[in-house]
């Protein structure tokens, strides 16, 4: 299973600031703080998001094809979190809206361009 996954940042402060609202928006707190590495989590949640600075020292760049997405109770979080996720400077990438199968999402990307996702099953 998954502990936690990744997104790397070129602008640690102002990403570390954007990931402090949103993911706080969701309830999760700071779990581990490094100097180039935090992870968040849900207090009795299950896997967690790290935002770091890439070790090798090289820009960080989203991967083509790579998301992560958050499972989240209603449509109405889904429609508040993309909206906080927006007010935040991330862009949309897909309003909130029914994608078929009961299934309910929308697409941002963050500060660094990484794709997310806010979802849930209705």
């Amino acid at each position: 299973m998954i502990g936690y996954a990744c997104v790397g940042t070129n602008d640690w402060k102002r990403g570390l600031a954007f990931y402090d609202a949103l993911l706080g928006a969701m309830g999760a707190k700071r779990v581990m703080d490094y100097p180039t590495f935090v992870v968040w989590k849900k207090p009795g949640g299950g896997a967690g998001v790290a935002l770091v600075q890439p070790y090798d020292k090289k820009p960080a760049a989203p991967g083509n094809g790579t998301m992560l997405a958050f499972e989240v109770g209603s449509p109405a979080e889904v429609d508040s979190l993309h909206r906080k996720a927006l007010e935040l400077g991330g862009t949309d990438e897909g309003p909130p809206g029914d994608r078929g199968d009961g299934y309910y999402g929308a697409y941002f990307r963050d500060l660094d361009g990484n794709k997310l996702n806010f979802h849930c099953w209705t």
